[in-house]
């Protein structure tokens, strides 16, 4: 879903996901915004520094084997405004960062649990943030990614409804699960 060369490395096909991503970043840019960007794998990561590189984008990075003195520092030159983007792993972002520089958050794929996500697009939400804060969710139409976010809501859901008292707590069966991979 996320690019044809995450599967077949010297592959020519486009990838709609990342020339969709190009579009929103180069109007981001355009305009003067300041993006994270999120995605569960580290080597679509890797294709977006490629692309970020030959645009001649300016960008931070940081994944999981970013030592924590590093990851300070990179958050550190972000804030200052060294790199108009942010490139982060989905685990590595999720906790104990305060990137207030960023008013607009895209996820490039989906993750099963959507906490995972609302905790990484909250990197932008902290305090100091005066500037609204817009997250995009790029999702590839008809594919796993489509019913990954159907799961998205269904736990989302079940969250309000317990939340308010009007739920009973139910957990997503193996035979839910298989029907969610086989796209039914």
């Amino acid at each position: 879903c996320c690019n044809p060369r995450l599967i077949v490395p010297h592959c020519d096909i486009d990838s709609a996901k990342l020339e969709a991503f190009d579009g929103i970043v180069e109007e981001l840019l355009a305009n003067r915004h300041k993006a994270l960007v999120f995605s569960q794998f580290v080597t679509h990561l890797s294709l977006v520094r490629e692309h970020l590189d030959r645009k001649a984008v300016r960008y931070q990075y940081l994944d999981g084997s970013t030592p924590p003195r590093e990851r300070a520092e990179r958050v550190a030159a972000f804030q200052r405004g060294e790199g108009d983007v942010f490139l982060i792993s989905l685990k590595a972002g999720g906790t104990g960062l305060n990137l207030t520089a960023a008013d607009y958050v895209i996820h490039l794929d989906p993750w099963w649990n959507p906490a995972v996500e609302d905790q990484a697009s909250d990197r932008a939400h902290r305090i100091g943030q005066v500037q609204p804060v817009t997250i995009y969710r790029l999702v590839a139409a008809d594919t796993i990614e489509d019913r990954i976010v159907e799961l998205h809501q269904r736990k989302r859901d079940l969250a309000d409804s317990l939340l308010s008292g009007s739920g009973v707590p139910s957990a997503v069966s193996a035979e839910e699960l298989l029907r969610l991979m086989a796209g039914e």
